[in-house]
């Protein structure tokens, strides 16, 4: 038995005798870190106690390193996807956008509109020195437009941004550039299956273009699959000549496009449809929050789990301890008391395992490169393959009001489950209970 029990006179206040003291007072904290001590006589409850703090730790580490990666998955993808896309798409009604240079120009005085960008796209297949061929889309935009684009004119690795803008070859990803064995000054060969009309039928156009430049976006889609080519040769290769297909605009505030609408449409001065990023976009970012809820609700029954074992810990120490339990209720311990005393043993359990997972989760998702770096060394290949991924690295960006959620679903989830187990230790009945061995 305990010194608590077996020497109350040393460790019971007299006011806890009389059965006065205040909740949660010292004399409660000792007898609930009493009782949480482990013990050679019980080593079975010292097991379980232990085994629940390391399941709460690993829940609730796992929640945030998760939730980080989702977080971080998603604002990755989203800087990459808006940073090649415009936030607003101008397409033409009821006659070509020929005027796109006077709408490009009118449109980009909209206050908060940061950049028009004329485009002429289509998909061809291109070759290059090795390898079958690969399905791409070119994109046709002006000199002046592509260095704006901070997510492909800052990330040149081979080339550069002026040799491009000479107008006489192309920019491709660093995928695409491995995929076809190309280096930059070598030919790319570009083919659309609409090209000239003869009278034998309309015959595919095959063009050449040096490479002159080689990004890396880090989104494996973009890398190997955009050819970016000068607007006017883009024209000529599509046959648009004086045409662009759409205007692409990138606004200050992709969140509040909607308050851009009015203003666009009056500073175009023809009829225009336009169509944002959230549209365009709509299938991919909805599943990407649906498998966030999901993971979340997943990880939180590991939490819930754990909290279980905090039950199973509990009552065996319920039993263990009936006796001394006993001898404090003879001693002038309240039922309220005894209670307290049992919840703050839960809760301690819940607290420690919650505090190591927190710290735990914040080391992971400082170090998630590191980590990505040491498995891709232990398994000898790229564990986190980008082609089924996306993005080249694992991405995290803890949200302070997402980790404060787990946090408080940790702790809450303790403290519900030392109620059943603490009240349990408060109706034993003392003389029965003097009567365990």
């Amino acid at each position: 038995m305990t010194a608590v029990a077996e020497s109350p006179t040393e460790t019971t206040p007299s006011a806890q005798r009389n059965g006065n003291a205040r909740p949660f007072s010292a004399f409660e904290r000792l007898v609930a870190w009493r009782y949480l001590k482990p013990r050679r006589k019980e080593a079975a409850v010292s097991i379980v106690t232990l085994i629940s703090l390391i399941g709460v730790t690993l829940g609730v580490a796992a929640l945030i390193i998760v939730m980080a990666v989702m977080n971080g998955f998603r604002g990755e993808l989203l800087d990459r996807i808006l940073g090649l896309n415009g936030h607003l798409v101008i397409s033409a009604i009821e006659r070509p956008l020929d005027d796109y240079e006077a709408v490009s120009d009118r449109v980009s005085g909209v206050p908060g509109v940061k950049m028009a960008m004329p485009i002429v796209e289509g998909q061809a297949l291109a070759t290059g020195n090795v390898g079958a061929g690969a399905g791409v889309l070119v994109r046709g935009v002006r000199g002046a437009d592509f260095v704006k684009l901070d997510s492909i004119a800052g990330n040149i690795k081979e080339g550069s941004i002026e040799s491009y803008l000479t107008g006489d070859g192309v920019a491709i990803g660093t995928r695409m550039a491995l995929n076809l064995g190309l280096v930059t000054g070598d030919l790319i060969k570009v083919i659309s299956p609409e090209g000239d009309v003869t009278p034998f039928g309309t015959t595919p156009r095959v063009k050449s273009y040096p490479v002159r430049a080689i990004f890396e976006m880090g989104m494996s889609e973009y890398d190997s699959s955009i050819i970016f080519m000068p607007l006017e040769e883009a024209q000529l290769y599509f046959n648009v000549e004086g045409e662009a297909q759409v205007i692409e605009l990138f606004v200050d505030d992709p969140d509040a496009v909607d308050s851009y609408r009015p203003l666009i449409e009056a500073a175009a001065e023809r009829p225009i449809l336009m169509s944002d990023w959230r549209q365009r976009n709509q299938a991919f970012f909805s599943a990407l929050i649906i498998e966030r809820n999901a993971m979340f609700l997943i990880l939180s029954i590991v939490v819930l789990v754990a909290s279980l074992n905090i039950i199973a810990s509990l009552i065996m120490m319920v039993k263990e301890k009936a006796r001394g339990v006993a001898i404090l209720r003879t001693m002038g311990a309240t039922q309220a008391s005894i209670m307290r005393i049992f919840i703050m043993a839960g809760i301690g359990v819940g607290f420690v395992g919650t505090a190591t997972g927190f710290v735990l989760g914040l080391l992971v998702c400082w170090n998630i490169k590191g980590i990505q770096r040491l498995m891709n060394w232990m398994a000898g290949a790229d564990v986190w393959d980008p082609t089924i991924r996306f993005l080249s690295e694992i991405p995290a960006k803890m949200n302070p009001y997402e980790t404060l959620a787990v946090v408080v679903l940790s702790l809450s989830l303790s403290f519900l489950a030392a109620i059943l187990p603490a009240w349990r230790a408060a109706k034993l009945d003392p003389v029965e209970a003097l009567r365990y061995e």
